[in-house]
């Protein structure tokens, strides 16, 4: 007789995909700290959060087929120690390239709490109910990288950049203490053996999986190249402490959260591709409004603040009704391979991660200019992909 499937709680999802966000954005505030100190330039240290996705894309391959092959729990439990050890090596980081190195190591431990989390999820969750979840957890979510500056801003500005990083190793073994106690095993039974070939074979030919992977690393690259360029933006152009930026970032979450909310009302009224597409305009019309703001350049500090944080909650509010619908899609016909295809797909999507947020230090040139003109570019082309799926979607269903 087949076992029954316990269902973790609400809370341990949100932990386990939250924490891995806290830790890309907690030391943000810090970026022009950290360059001072390690005597790097800003573009190196911006590196380290595309590199952090690198780590992050290796990590979600290999720890979504280690749960097909060991099971979730264990999968979890070994990344969350991986994620504690290169936290640590962060707070001993001496030079610009030992963190990097940390930075990697620190990814791909943390990345468990992405694949293996969604895993669970879609194994436990089914239907409408999952998109439901989906919308839930995004919402919550949107407060953690706003968490990460907040805690970041004021510790450093209190006790220094390192101590951001120790406040990572404490996370670990909190984290990794409340996984042991709570989390059950959710596979059924030991999986098959999977032919990874063929896996990759048919992800490679579902137009469906590029587009939705494109979708899913577009958005998330624009979410955290905002956070790689704001500090420099607001701390050096605006004059806000690390602590105030840290604060700042809270406001600007609340767009993502409201995206979410308005996303699970919306599903009620309309297929989730239609979401996406409406939700990618909304980012091209606050990337847009943002390039004017920024070619017209600053005349008044606090109205052009003001400015600034309305079109970014534009951006941000079309990405959170994006995200939970692209990711609750991406993966439905794949549910006799979950660990493997979300292994695979994750590798995929944040490796696009990683080349856009790469794309933003790049790019950072010491202007408002750079930032707006990289996000219209990419919310454009958000918008052609998201319309294709869309027509899909409508032809499919008639």
């Amino acid at each position: 007789m087949q076992r029954k499937i316990s269902k973790p709680s609400l809370l341990l999802f949100i932990v386990l995909v939250g924490f891995p966000q806290i830790s890309e954005t907690i030391y943000t505030p810090s970026l022009p700290d950290i360059a001072h100190h390690l005597g790097a330039g800003n573009n190196a240290i911006q590196l380290t959060l595309s590199i952090y996705f690198l780590g992050f894309a290796f990590g979600v391959y290999c720890w979504g087929r280690l749960s097909d092959s060991i099971g979730r729990r264990p999968a979890m439990l070994w990344g969350i120690l991986v994620y504690g050890l290169g936290s640590l090596g962060c707070y001993l980081s001496g030079s610009a390239e030992w963190l990097w190195v940390s930075r990697f190591i620190q990814a791909f431990g943390a990345s468990t709490g992405s694949v293996v989390t969604q895993t669970i999820l879609r194994e436990t969750v089914d239907g409408a109910k999952r998109h439901a979840v989906f919308a839930q957890i995004s919402a919550a979510l949107a407060f953690t990288p706003a968490i990460g500056p907040l805690i970041g801003g004021w510790v450093d500005q209190s006790l220094g950049f390192r101590a951001v990083f120790f406040t990572l190793v404490i996370l670990s073994a909190a984290v990794l203490t409340y996984t042991w106690i709570s989390l059950p095993e959710t596979r059924v039974q030991a999986a098959s053996r999977i032919n990874t070939f063929s896996v990759v074979k048919r992800l490679l030919f579902d137009r469906r999986v590029w587009g939705f992977g494109f979708l899913i690393g577009a958005t998330n690259g624009i979410l955290f190249s905002y956070y790689a360029e704001a500090p420099f933006i607001f701390i050096e152009f605006f004059q806000m402490r690390p602590a105030s930026f840290g604060f700042f970032g809270i406001f600007v979450a609340m767009s993502s959260i409201l995206g979410a909310l308005l996303s699970k009302r919306l599903l009620t009224m309309l297929k989730a591709e239609r979401i996406i597409l409406l939700g990618t305009f909304i980012t091209t019309v606050g990337a847009l409004c943002l390039t004017g703001f920024a070619l017209r350049g600053i005349a008044d500090a606090l109205t052009d603040l003001v400015l600034m944080v309305a079109c970014i909650f534009i951006i941000l509010l079309g990405i959170g009704m994006a995200i939970p619908n692209c990711l609750s899609l991406a993966l439905i016909h794949y549910g006799d391979v979950l660990g493997t295809a979300g292994a695979i797909f994750g590798l995929g999507y944040y490796v696009v991660v990683s080349l856009i947020t790469s794309g933003m230090s790049f790019l950072h040139d010491g202007s408002l200019v750079a930032m707006p003109l990289y996000f219209l570019g990419l919310a454009a082309v958000m918008v052609f992909v998201s319309g294709k799926l869309a027509r899909q979607a409508r032809s499919s269903s008639s």
